[in-house]
Protein backbone atom coordinates (compact mmCIF):
# COMPACT_ATOMS: atom_id res chain seq x y z
CA UNK A 1 0.00 0.00 0.00
CA UNK A 2 3.00 2.37 0.73
CA UNK A 3 4.34 1.98 -2.55
CA UNK A 4 1.24 2.80 -4.53
CA UNK A 5 0.97 6.35 -2.43
CA UNK A 6 1.84 9.19 -4.68
CA UNK A 7 5.05 10.90 -3.82
CA UNK A 8 6.35 14.90 -4.00
CA UNK A 9 8.07 14.51 -7.22
CA UNK A 10 5.57 12.66 -9.30
CA UNK A 11 2.75 15.40 -8.60
CA UNK A 12 4.36 17.87 -11.63
CA UNK A 13 6.36 20.55 -9.00
CA UNK A 14 8.58 22.70 -9.88
CA UNK A 15 12.08 21.73 -8.45
CA UNK A 16 13.03 24.47 -6.45
CA UNK A 17 9.76 23.71 -4.87
CA UNK A 18 10.86 20.22 -4.22
CA UNK A 19 14.22 21.33 -2.83
CA UNK A 20 12.12 23.40 -0.24
CA UNK A 21 10.28 19.87 0.57
CA UNK A 22 13.23 17.76 1.17
CA UNK A 23 14.83 20.69 3.03
CA UNK A 24 12.27 20.85 5.48
CA UNK A 25 12.66 16.89 6.12
CA UNK A 26 8.98 15.67 4.41
CA UNK A 27 10.25 12.33 2.76
CA UNK A 28 6.12 11.62 1.42
CA UNK A 29 3.24 13.50 1.41
CA UNK A 30 0.53 12.67 4.18
CA UNK A 31 -3.01 11.68 3.58
CA UNK A 32 -4.28 14.91 2.74
CA UNK A 33 -1.72 16.65 0.69
CA UNK A 34 -1.22 13.41 -1.19
CA UNK A 35 -4.86 13.77 -2.20
CA UNK A 36 -5.89 17.37 -2.18
CA UNK A 37 -2.49 18.66 -3.90
CA UNK A 38 -2.94 16.99 -7.45
CA UNK A 39 -6.81 18.12 -7.33
CA UNK A 40 -5.36 21.45 -6.69
CA UNK A 41 -3.15 21.74 -9.33
CA UNK A 42 -6.09 20.49 -12.04
CA UNK A 43 -7.62 23.42 -11.02
CA UNK A 44 -10.41 22.58 -8.42
CA UNK A 45 -12.32 23.96 -5.72
CA UNK A 46 -11.87 22.14 -2.56
CA UNK A 47 -13.67 21.86 0.71
CA UNK A 48 -10.90 19.46 3.02
CA UNK A 49 -11.30 18.12 6.19
CA UNK A 50 -8.87 16.23 8.38
CA UNK A 51 -7.62 15.89 11.55
CA UNK A 52 -5.36 18.50 13.35
CA UNK A 53 -1.62 17.95 12.22
CA UNK A 54 -2.29 16.25 9.55
CA UNK A 55 -0.87 18.98 7.33
CA UNK A 56 -3.46 20.77 5.54
CA UNK A 57 -1.50 24.08 5.97
CA UNK A 58 1.13 22.70 2.97
CA UNK A 59 -1.97 20.95 1.26
CA UNK A 60 -2.77 24.38 0.16
CA UNK A 61 0.51 26.26 0.05
CA UNK A 62 2.29 24.23 -2.77
CA UNK A 63 -0.21 24.36 -4.87
CA UNK A 64 -0.58 28.09 -4.57
CA UNK A 65 2.95 28.63 -5.06
CA UNK A 66 2.86 26.14 -7.95
CA UNK A 67 0.63 28.02 -9.36
CA UNK A 68 2.06 31.31 -8.86
CA UNK A 69 5.65 30.00 -10.22
CA UNK A 70 3.68 28.61 -13.54
CA UNK A 71 2.05 31.92 -14.01
CA UNK A 72 5.27 34.21 -13.73
CA UNK A 73 6.68 32.35 -16.33
CA UNK A 74 4.00 33.82 -19.26
CA UNK A 75 2.81 36.80 -17.44
CA UNK A 76 6.04 38.87 -15.35
CA UNK A 77 3.64 41.87 -14.06
CA UNK A 78 3.90 41.86 -10.17
CA UNK A 79 0.25 41.27 -8.85
CA UNK A 80 -1.41 39.98 -6.02
CA UNK A 81 -2.53 36.32 -7.27
CA UNK A 82 -3.12 34.70 -3.96
CA UNK A 83 -5.05 35.70 -0.68
CA UNK A 84 -5.45 33.67 2.49
CA UNK A 85 -7.91 34.12 4.95
CA UNK A 86 -7.21 33.47 8.65
CA UNK A 87 -9.08 33.46 11.96
CA UNK A 88 -5.88 34.46 14.35
CA UNK A 89 -2.92 36.56 14.32
CA UNK A 90 -0.89 33.54 15.49
CA UNK A 91 -1.91 31.30 12.59
CA UNK A 92 -1.42 34.36 10.14
CA UNK A 93 2.51 34.42 11.46
CA UNK A 94 2.10 30.28 11.22
CA UNK A 95 1.35 30.17 7.47
CA UNK A 96 3.43 33.26 6.31
CA UNK A 97 7.10 31.12 7.93
CA UNK A 98 5.71 28.16 6.23
CA UNK A 99 5.08 29.69 2.91
CA UNK A 100 8.60 31.57 3.37
CA UNK A 101 10.00 28.26 3.99
CA UNK A 102 8.40 26.58 0.79
CA UNK A 103 9.80 29.71 -1.42
CA UNK A 104 13.42 29.55 0.01
CA UNK A 105 14.75 28.90 -3.37
CA UNK A 106 12.21 31.36 -5.08
CA UNK A 107 12.00 33.90 -2.78
CA UNK A 108 12.44 36.48 -5.33
CA UNK A 109 9.25 35.07 -8.01
CA UNK A 110 7.23 34.47 -4.99
CA UNK A 111 6.61 36.86 -1.93
CA UNK A 112 4.49 36.78 0.87
CA UNK A 113 3.40 39.52 3.19
CA UNK A 114 1.25 38.81 6.34
CA UNK A 115 -1.21 41.77 7.47
CA UNK A 116 -3.04 40.03 9.80
CA UNK A 117 -0.98 42.20 12.74
CA UNK A 118 -2.66 44.83 14.57
CA UNK A 119 -0.48 48.13 12.67
CA UNK A 120 -1.62 51.37 11.62
CA UNK A 121 -2.84 50.69 7.87
CA UNK A 122 -0.70 53.75 6.66
CA UNK A 123 2.45 51.32 8.18
CA UNK A 124 1.41 48.70 6.14
CA UNK A 125 0.71 50.18 3.25
CA UNK A 126 4.32 49.98 1.96
CA UNK A 127 4.06 46.38 2.43
CA UNK A 128 0.72 46.07 0.10
CA UNK A 129 2.22 48.49 -2.35
CA UNK A 130 4.59 46.43 -3.56
CA UNK A 131 2.30 43.86 -4.51
CA UNK A 132 3.22 40.58 -3.03
CA UNK A 133 2.27 37.53 -4.23
CA UNK A 134 0.50 35.91 -1.46
CA UNK A 135 -1.35 38.26 1.45
CA UNK A 136 -2.01 36.21 4.72
CA UNK A 137 -4.60 37.97 7.02
CA UNK A 138 -7.93 38.30 8.91
CA UNK A 139 -11.22 39.30 7.29
CA UNK A 140 -11.10 42.27 9.48
CA UNK A 141 -7.58 43.59 8.71
CA UNK A 142 -8.17 42.47 4.92
CA UNK A 143 -11.28 44.58 4.41
CA UNK A 144 -10.04 47.15 6.27
CA UNK A 145 -7.13 47.69 3.38
CA UNK A 146 -9.20 47.14 0.48
CA UNK A 147 -11.48 50.05 1.73
CA UNK A 148 -8.39 52.30 2.00
CA UNK A 149 -7.40 51.13 -1.23
CA UNK A 150 -4.17 49.90 -0.26
CA UNK A 151 -4.99 46.27 -1.63
CA UNK A 152 -6.74 45.58 -4.83
CA UNK A 153 -8.31 42.47 -5.95
CA UNK A 154 -10.65 42.54 -8.16
CA UNK A 155 -8.40 41.96 -11.26
CA UNK A 156 -5.67 40.09 -10.28
CA UNK A 157 -6.42 37.17 -7.67
CA UNK A 158 -6.34 33.84 -9.00
CA UNK A 159 -6.58 31.65 -5.51
CA UNK A 160 -8.43 32.24 -2.49
CA UNK A 161 -7.99 30.15 0.64
CA UNK A 162 -9.67 29.97 4.18
CA UNK A 163 -8.18 28.01 6.66
CA UNK A 164 -9.39 26.90 9.55
CA UNK A 165 -13.04 28.02 7.78
CA UNK A 166 -15.31 26.56 10.97
CA UNK A 167 -13.54 29.41 13.39
CA UNK A 168 -14.31 32.27 10.90
CA UNK A 169 -17.94 32.84 11.70
CA UNK A 170 -17.51 32.27 15.44
CA UNK A 171 -15.35 34.56 15.49
CA UNK A 172 -17.70 36.97 13.98
CA UNK A 173 -16.23 37.28 10.80
CA UNK A 174 -19.46 36.50 8.90
CA UNK A 175 -19.98 40.08 8.15
CA UNK A 176 -16.55 41.25 7.18
CA UNK A 177 -16.21 38.30 4.88
CA UNK A 178 -19.66 38.90 3.08
CA UNK A 179 -18.29 42.76 1.99
CA UNK A 180 -15.15 41.05 0.94
CA UNK A 181 -16.07 38.73 -1.39
CA UNK A 182 -17.43 42.05 -3.45
CA UNK A 183 -14.09 43.47 -3.79
CA UNK A 184 -12.78 39.76 -5.37
CA UNK A 185 -13.20 38.89 -8.90
CA UNK A 186 -16.14 36.60 -10.64
CA UNK A 187 -13.71 33.67 -11.35
CA UNK A 188 -11.15 32.37 -8.86
CA UNK A 189 -9.96 29.16 -7.14
CA UNK A 190 -11.21 28.58 -3.67
CA UNK A 191 -9.47 26.36 -0.71
CA UNK A 192 -11.59 25.76 2.11
CA UNK A 193 -9.99 23.90 4.88
CA UNK A 194 -10.78 22.85 8.33
CA UNK A 195 -11.04 20.26 10.82
CA UNK A 196 -14.27 20.06 11.12
CA UNK A 197 -17.51 20.51 9.28
CA UNK A 198 -20.07 22.51 11.07
CA UNK A 199 -22.82 24.41 9.91
CA UNK A 200 -20.77 27.54 9.73
CA UNK A 201 -18.10 25.88 7.12
CA UNK A 202 -21.53 24.64 4.69
CA UNK A 203 -22.47 28.60 4.86
CA UNK A 204 -19.23 29.48 3.71
CA UNK A 205 -19.25 26.60 0.98
CA UNK A 206 -22.11 28.11 -0.51
CA UNK A 207 -20.40 32.01 -0.13
CA UNK A 208 -17.42 31.01 -1.18
CA UNK A 209 -17.09 27.88 -3.82
CA UNK A 210 -18.35 27.64 -7.15
CA UNK A 211 -21.31 25.68 -8.16
CA UNK A 212 -22.39 24.56 -4.79
CA UNK A 213 -22.93 20.76 -4.12
CA UNK A 214 -24.47 18.33 -2.28
CA UNK A 215 -23.86 18.43 1.40
CA UNK A 216 -21.98 15.30 3.32
CA UNK A 217 -24.96 14.04 5.38
CA UNK A 218 -26.36 13.50 1.82
CA UNK A 219 -26.50 9.94 0.17
CA UNK A 220 -23.67 8.68 -2.17
CA UNK A 221 -25.10 9.63 -5.83
CA UNK A 222 -23.57 9.02 -8.98
CA UNK A 223 -21.59 12.45 -8.62
CA UNK A 224 -19.35 11.20 -5.36
CA UNK A 225 -17.14 8.17 -5.52
CA UNK A 226 -16.10 6.51 -2.16
CA UNK A 227 -12.59 5.01 -1.81
CA UNK A 228 -10.46 3.68 1.14
CA UNK A 229 -7.19 5.03 2.10
CA UNK A 230 -5.27 4.13 4.82
CA UNK A 231 -7.05 3.63 8.12
CA UNK A 232 -10.00 6.52 7.41
CA UNK A 233 -12.47 6.68 4.67
CA UNK A 234 -12.05 9.54 2.05
CA UNK A 235 -14.84 11.51 0.56
CA UNK A 236 -14.50 12.75 -2.90
CA UNK A 237 -17.51 14.51 -3.86
CA UNK A 238 -19.20 17.08 -6.27
CA UNK A 239 -18.71 17.93 -9.78
CA UNK A 240 -15.03 16.74 -10.63
CA UNK A 241 -15.11 19.47 -13.55
CA UNK A 242 -14.94 22.17 -10.54
CA UNK A 243 -15.46 21.42 -7.17
CA UNK A 244 -14.04 18.45 -4.99
CA UNK A 245 -15.29 17.62 -1.72
CA UNK A 246 -12.44 15.84 0.85
CA UNK A 247 -13.39 14.25 3.71
CA UNK A 248 -11.03 12.33 6.59
CA UNK A 249 -14.12 10.12 7.59
CA UNK A 250 -13.58 8.20 11.38
CA UNK A 251 -11.82 9.40 14.09
CA UNK A 252 -11.18 13.29 14.39
CA UNK A 253 -7.84 12.64 16.42
CA UNK A 254 -5.02 10.45 16.08
CA UNK A 255 -5.89 6.61 17.50
CA UNK A 256 -4.33 5.03 20.78
CA UNK A 257 -1.45 3.92 19.46
CA UNK A 258 -0.14 7.68 19.19
CA UNK A 259 -2.25 9.67 21.46
CA UNK A 260 -3.21 8.60 24.75
CA UNK A 261 -6.24 10.27 26.06
CA UNK A 262 -6.44 10.15 30.31
CA UNK A 263 -9.42 11.84 32.56
CA UNK A 264 -9.53 12.13 36.18
CA UNK A 265 -12.46 13.74 38.89
CA UNK A 266 -11.07 16.35 41.00
CA UNK A 267 -12.44 19.01 42.70
CA UNK A 268 -10.86 22.59 42.95
CA UNK A 269 -8.16 21.76 45.22
CA UNK A 270 -7.24 18.73 43.83
CA UNK A 271 -6.78 20.14 40.62
CA UNK A 272 -3.98 22.47 42.39
CA UNK A 273 -2.57 19.22 44.34
CA UNK A 274 -2.51 16.92 41.59
CA UNK A 275 -0.87 19.45 38.61
CA UNK A 276 2.20 20.53 42.20
CA UNK A 277 2.84 16.61 42.47
CA UNK A 278 2.73 15.94 38.54
CA UNK A 279 5.34 18.79 37.82
CA UNK A 280 7.30 18.87 41.02
CA UNK A 281 8.18 15.14 40.99
CA UNK A 282 8.65 15.46 37.35
CA UNK A 283 5.86 12.81 36.80
CA UNK A 284 5.03 14.73 33.37
CA UNK A 285 8.25 14.31 30.90
CA UNK A 286 8.50 16.96 28.02
CA UNK A 287 7.07 20.00 26.61
CA UNK A 288 3.49 20.55 28.39
CA UNK A 289 0.74 22.76 27.18
CA UNK A 290 -1.60 23.79 29.79
CA UNK A 291 -4.80 25.07 29.06
CA UNK A 292 -7.30 27.36 31.50
CA UNK A 293 -10.57 28.45 30.67
CA UNK A 294 -9.79 32.12 31.94
CA UNK A 295 -7.32 35.05 32.02
CA UNK A 296 -7.02 35.53 35.89
CA UNK A 297 -7.05 31.47 36.42
CA UNK A 298 -3.48 31.82 33.59
CA UNK A 299 -2.06 33.51 36.51
CA UNK A 300 -3.52 32.14 39.47
CA UNK A 301 -1.81 29.16 38.36
CA UNK A 302 1.05 30.39 37.39
CA UNK A 303 1.95 32.45 40.81
CA UNK A 304 0.83 28.82 42.37
CA UNK A 305 3.48 26.80 40.38
CA UNK A 306 6.16 30.14 41.26
CA UNK A 307 5.89 29.21 45.13
CA UNK A 308 7.27 25.85 44.22
CA UNK A 309 10.18 27.41 41.97
CA UNK A 310 7.78 25.76 38.77
CA UNK A 311 9.16 28.50 35.68
CA UNK A 312 6.09 28.59 33.72
CA UNK A 313 4.90 31.23 30.29
CA UNK A 314 1.74 32.84 30.31
CA UNK A 315 0.03 33.15 27.06
CA UNK A 316 -3.68 34.53 26.99
CA UNK A 317 -5.29 37.66 24.58
CA UNK A 318 -4.66 40.64 26.75
CA UNK A 319 -1.06 40.22 26.01
CA UNK A 320 0.51 41.69 22.71
CA UNK A 321 0.60 40.04 19.55
CA UNK A 322 4.59 40.35 19.01
CA UNK A 323 4.83 38.75 22.62
CA UNK A 324 2.66 35.80 22.03
CA UNK A 325 3.93 35.09 18.70
CA UNK A 326 7.82 35.05 20.33
CA UNK A 327 6.69 33.14 23.48
CA UNK A 328 5.35 30.45 20.75
CA UNK A 329 8.89 30.17 19.05
CA UNK A 330 10.97 30.23 21.84
CA UNK A 331 8.23 27.46 23.11
CA UNK A 332 8.82 25.37 19.72
CA UNK A 333 13.07 26.20 20.18
CA UNK A 334 12.41 24.77 23.76
CA UNK A 335 13.33 27.57 25.58
CA UNK A 336 10.51 26.67 28.21
CA UNK A 337 8.95 23.60 29.25
CA UNK A 338 5.11 24.62 30.74
CA UNK A 339 2.93 27.08 28.95
CA UNK A 340 -0.24 28.03 30.49
CA UNK A 341 -2.98 28.98 27.91
CA UNK A 342 -6.07 30.42 27.67
CA UNK A 343 -8.87 29.25 25.73
CA UNK A 344 -11.60 31.83 26.38
CA UNK A 345 -15.07 31.15 25.46
CA UNK A 346 -15.35 34.32 24.93
CA UNK A 347 -13.92 35.33 21.98
CA UNK A 348 -15.92 32.34 20.46
CA UNK A 349 -19.42 33.14 21.82
CA UNK A 350 -19.42 36.67 22.52
CA UNK A 351 -22.59 35.97 24.82
CA UNK A 352 -21.27 33.64 27.05
CA UNK A 353 -18.86 35.80 28.65
CA UNK A 354 -21.74 37.28 30.49
CA UNK A 355 -22.70 33.74 31.94
CA UNK A 356 -19.69 33.29 33.29
CA UNK A 357 -19.41 32.97 37.12
CA UNK A 358 -17.81 36.33 37.32
CA UNK A 359 -21.37 38.06 36.38
CA UNK A 360 -21.83 41.26 34.46
CA UNK A 361 -20.89 43.88 36.93
CA UNK A 362 -17.14 42.26 37.48
CA UNK A 363 -17.21 41.86 33.48
CA UNK A 364 -17.61 46.02 33.36
CA UNK A 365 -15.45 46.93 35.74
CA UNK A 366 -12.56 44.77 34.14
CA UNK A 367 -13.74 47.20 30.90
CA UNK A 368 -13.33 50.13 32.84
CA UNK A 369 -9.60 49.31 33.94
CA UNK A 370 -8.91 49.22 30.35
CA UNK A 371 -8.05 45.62 29.78
CA UNK A 372 -8.69 44.76 26.30
CA UNK A 373 -8.63 40.99 24.79
CA UNK A 374 -7.56 40.24 21.03
CA UNK A 375 -10.74 39.10 19.53
CA UNK A 376 -8.51 37.76 16.81
CA UNK A 377 -6.63 35.18 19.25
CA UNK A 378 -6.44 31.67 19.41
CA UNK A 379 -3.18 29.41 20.45
CA UNK A 380 -5.31 26.01 20.48
CA UNK A 381 -6.74 26.10 16.81
CA UNK A 382 -4.25 26.21 13.86
CA UNK A 383 -1.01 27.14 15.60
CA UNK A 384 1.57 24.43 15.30
CA UNK A 385 3.13 24.33 18.42
CA UNK A 386 6.02 21.89 18.33
CA UNK A 387 7.09 18.33 19.72
CA UNK A 388 4.29 18.94 22.30
CA UNK A 389 4.70 15.73 24.66
CA UNK A 390 1.31 16.37 27.00
CA UNK A 391 -1.67 18.51 26.89
CA UNK A 392 -3.39 19.23 30.31
CA UNK A 393 -6.87 20.38 30.47
CA UNK A 394 -6.60 21.68 33.79
CA UNK A 395 -10.38 23.57 33.06
CA UNK A 396 -12.18 21.13 31.21
CA UNK A 397 -12.99 22.68 27.48
CA UNK A 398 -16.65 23.97 26.92
CA UNK A 399 -17.04 21.94 23.69
CA UNK A 400 -16.63 18.96 22.00
CA UNK A 401 -14.56 21.47 18.98
CA UNK A 402 -12.66 22.93 21.62
CA UNK A 403 -11.15 19.54 23.13
CA UNK A 404 -10.41 18.36 19.66
CA UNK A 405 -8.38 21.58 18.76
CA UNK A 406 -7.00 21.74 22.41
CA UNK A 407 -5.69 17.80 22.20
CA UNK A 408 -5.29 18.09 18.50
CA UNK A 409 -1.54 20.02 19.88
CA UNK A 410 0.38 17.28 20.81
CA UNK A 411 0.32 13.77 18.52
CA UNK A 412 0.84 15.86 15.39
CA UNK A 413 2.35 13.88 12.40
CA UNK A 414 3.73 10.79 13.51
CA UNK A 415 4.56 11.76 16.92
CA UNK A 416 3.44 10.49 20.27
CA UNK A 417 1.25 12.26 22.55
CA UNK A 418 -0.55 12.65 25.73
CA UNK A 419 -4.04 14.17 26.87
CA UNK A 420 -5.46 14.50 30.44
CA UNK A 421 -8.03 16.21 31.53
CA UNK A 422 -9.16 16.89 35.21
CA UNK A 423 -12.92 16.73 35.58
CA UNK A 424 -14.91 18.69 38.73
CA UNK A 425 -18.80 17.61 38.97
CA UNK A 426 -20.01 20.40 36.95
CA UNK A 427 -17.67 19.74 34.09
CA UNK A 428 -19.36 15.75 33.72
CA UNK A 429 -22.02 16.41 31.38
CA UNK A 430 -18.82 17.85 28.89
CA UNK A 431 -17.15 15.25 29.58
CA UNK A 432 -20.01 12.92 28.16
CA UNK A 433 -20.32 14.79 25.13
CA UNK A 434 -17.28 14.44 24.56
CA UNK A 435 -17.00 10.86 25.01
CA UNK A 436 -19.86 10.07 23.21
CA UNK A 437 -18.60 12.37 19.75
CA UNK A 438 -15.23 10.38 20.45
CA UNK A 439 -16.11 6.58 20.75
CA UNK A 440 -14.15 4.30 19.30
CA UNK A 441 -14.51 1.17 16.40
CA UNK A 442 -15.90 -0.73 19.30
CA UNK A 443 -17.97 1.09 21.01
CA UNK A 444 -15.42 2.05 24.20
CA UNK A 445 -14.54 5.48 25.03
CA UNK A 446 -11.65 7.04 24.05
CA UNK A 447 -10.68 8.76 27.52
CA UNK A 448 -9.44 6.18 29.68
CA UNK A 449 -9.30 6.68 33.57
CA UNK A 450 -6.58 8.01 34.99
CA UNK A 451 -5.51 5.47 37.75
CA UNK A 452 -3.36 8.21 40.04
CA UNK A 453 -4.07 7.45 44.18
CA UNK A 454 -4.88 10.58 45.48
CA UNK A 455 -4.47 9.37 48.94
CA UNK A 456 -0.68 8.77 48.66
CA UNK A 457 0.10 12.42 47.95
CA UNK A 458 -2.27 14.11 51.03
CA UNK A 459 1.17 14.29 52.68
CA UNK A 460 1.36 17.50 49.87
CA UNK A 461 -1.98 18.93 50.56
CA UNK A 462 -0.83 21.31 53.42
CA UNK A 463 1.99 22.53 51.33
CA UNK A 464 -0.60 23.12 48.90
CA UNK A 465 -3.15 25.31 50.75
CA UNK A 466 0.00 27.23 52.18
CA UNK A 467 0.93 28.14 48.79
CA UNK A 468 -2.68 29.17 47.81
CA UNK A 469 -3.09 31.88 50.63
CA UNK A 470 -0.44 33.53 48.80
CA UNK A 471 -2.06 33.89 45.99
CA UNK A 472 -4.94 36.30 46.62
CA UNK A 473 -7.44 37.71 44.40
CA UNK A 474 -5.08 41.17 44.81
CA UNK A 475 -1.72 39.31 44.05
CA UNK A 476 -3.95 38.30 40.88
CA UNK A 477 -4.82 41.54 39.91
CA UNK A 478 -1.44 42.55 40.39
CA UNK A 479 0.42 39.91 38.62
CA UNK A 480 -1.97 39.99 35.77
CA UNK A 481 -1.11 44.23 35.41
CA UNK A 482 2.43 43.54 35.73
CA UNK A 483 2.74 40.99 33.33
CA UNK A 484 0.78 42.47 30.61
CA UNK A 485 3.02 45.88 31.20
CA UNK A 486 6.30 44.20 30.78
CA UNK A 487 5.17 42.56 27.60
CA UNK A 488 4.15 45.80 26.48
CA UNK A 489 7.38 47.35 27.07
CA UNK A 490 8.89 44.47 25.04
CA UNK A 491 6.73 44.19 22.39
CA UNK A 492 6.54 48.22 21.32
CA UNK A 493 9.32 50.22 22.94
CA UNK A 494 12.26 47.69 22.39
CA UNK A 495 10.76 46.33 18.96
CA UNK A 496 12.94 48.85 16.48
CA UNK A 497 16.00 47.61 19.16
CA UNK A 498 15.26 43.90 18.60
CA UNK A 499 15.38 44.14 14.36
CA UNK A 500 18.58 45.66 14.72
CA UNK A 501 19.61 43.28 17.41
CA UNK A 502 18.19 39.78 16.93
CA UNK A 503 20.48 37.97 19.37
CA UNK A 504 19.47 40.38 21.88
CA UNK A 505 15.71 38.94 21.21
CA UNK A 506 17.03 35.72 22.31
CA UNK A 507 17.82 36.93 26.09
CA UNK A 508 13.88 38.02 26.20
CA UNK A 509 12.51 35.64 28.48
CA UNK A 510 8.31 35.25 28.93
CA UNK A 511 8.72 32.89 32.05
CA UNK A 512 10.38 34.84 34.94
CA UNK A 513 8.45 35.00 38.24
CA UNK A 514 6.10 37.90 38.53
CA UNK A 515 6.31 37.81 42.79
CA UNK A 516 3.56 39.67 43.51
CA UNK A 517 2.76 37.20 46.14
CA UNK A 518 5.26 36.36 49.26
CA UNK A 519 7.13 33.61 47.91
CA UNK A 520 8.24 31.15 50.25
CA UNK A 521 11.71 29.65 49.89
CA UNK A 522 10.81 26.09 52.10
CA UNK A 523 8.42 25.27 49.49
CA UNK A 524 10.64 24.71 46.36
CA UNK A 525 12.63 21.77 48.11
CA UNK A 526 10.72 18.32 48.52
CA UNK A 527 11.07 16.02 51.55
CA UNK A 528 11.81 12.81 50.78
CA UNK A 529 9.56 11.59 53.71
CA UNK A 530 6.67 13.30 51.67
CA UNK A 531 7.40 11.10 48.52
CA UNK A 532 4.94 8.14 48.27
CA UNK A 533 6.79 4.68 48.79
CA UNK A 534 5.35 3.75 45.28
CA UNK A 535 7.08 6.89 43.56
CA UNK A 536 10.29 7.12 45.59
CA UNK A 537 12.56 5.02 42.98
CA UNK A 538 11.38 7.34 40.01
CA UNK A 539 11.96 10.96 41.73
CA UNK A 540 15.09 9.65 43.65
CA UNK A 541 16.68 8.21 39.90
CA UNK A 542 16.00 11.35 38.65
CA UNK A 543 17.15 13.52 41.41
CA UNK A 544 20.32 11.56 41.28
CA UNK A 545 20.59 11.66 37.18
CA UNK A 546 20.62 15.84 37.69
CA UNK A 547 22.56 15.22 40.63
CA UNK A 548 25.11 13.81 38.78
CA UNK A 549 24.54 15.92 34.99
CA UNK A 550 25.43 19.00 37.45
CA UNK A 551 28.64 17.53 38.52
CA UNK A 552 29.91 16.42 35.59
CA UNK A 553 29.38 19.99 34.01
CA UNK A 554 31.36 21.62 37.20
CA UNK A 555 34.24 19.58 36.45
CA UNK A 556 36.92 21.54 34.31
CA UNK A 557 38.59 20.31 31.28
CA UNK A 558 42.26 20.32 31.13
CA UNK A 559 45.22 20.83 33.62
CA UNK A 560 43.61 22.86 36.62
CA UNK A 561 45.51 24.09 39.67
CA UNK A 562 44.28 23.35 42.67
CA UNK A 563 43.12 26.50 44.95
CA UNK A 564 44.43 27.01 48.81
CA UNK A 565 41.07 27.03 50.03
CA UNK A 566 39.97 23.94 48.42
CA UNK A 567 42.83 21.82 50.05
CA UNK A 568 41.94 23.10 53.67
CA UNK A 569 38.01 23.42 53.16
CA UNK A 570 36.73 22.18 56.20
CA UNK A 571 39.92 21.80 58.30
CA UNK A 572 40.74 24.04 61.58
CA UNK A 573 43.43 26.04 60.68
CA UNK A 574 44.38 26.13 65.03
CA UNK A 575 44.54 22.46 65.22
CA UNK A 576 46.49 21.54 61.62
CA UNK A 577 48.80 24.77 61.73
CA UNK A 578 52.28 23.65 62.68
CA UNK A 579 55.38 26.36 62.75
CA UNK A 580 58.48 25.66 61.05
CA UNK A 581 60.02 28.77 60.90
CA UNK A 582 62.86 28.50 63.29
CA UNK A 583 64.05 25.17 62.56
CA UNK A 584 64.71 26.29 59.19
CA UNK A 585 66.61 29.57 60.09
CA UNK A 586 69.15 27.39 62.49
CA UNK A 587 69.56 25.03 59.29
CA UNK A 588 70.34 27.38 56.88
CA UNK A 589 73.02 28.96 59.78
CA UNK A 590 74.36 25.65 59.88
CA UNK A 591 74.90 25.64 56.02
CA UNK A 592 76.34 28.95 56.26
Amino acid sequence: MAAERLQFHEMGLDDRLLKAVADLGWSQPTLIQEKAIPLALEGKDLLARARTGSGKTAAYAIPVIQRILASKQSVREQDVRALILVPTKELGQQVQTMIRQLTAFCSRDVRVADISRKADLSAQRPILMEKPDVVVGTPSRVLAHLNAQNLVLNSSLETLVVDEADLLFSFGFEADLKSLLCHLPKIYQSFLMSATLTEDVQALKELLLHNPVMSSSQSLSERSRLCVVGSGLLLLSGSLSSQVILKLQGSQLPDSSQLQQYSIKCEEEDKFLLIYTLLRLQLVQGKTLLFVGAVDRCYRLKLFLEQFGIPACVLNSELPIHSRCHIIGQFNQGFYDYIIATDEQSLADPGAAAQTPAGKGKKKSAEKRGRTKDKEYGVSRGVDFQNVANVINFDFPPTVESYIHRVGRTARADNPGTALSFISHTELGLLSEVEEALTGDHGDSVLKPYKFKMDEIEGFRYRCRDAMRSVTKQAVREARLKEIKQELLNSEKLKTYFEDNPRDLQLLRHDKDLHPAVVKPHLKNVPEYLIPETLRSVVSLSGRRRRKRMREKSKPEGVVKTSFKKNVQGKNPLKSFRYTGGRSRKGKAGQS
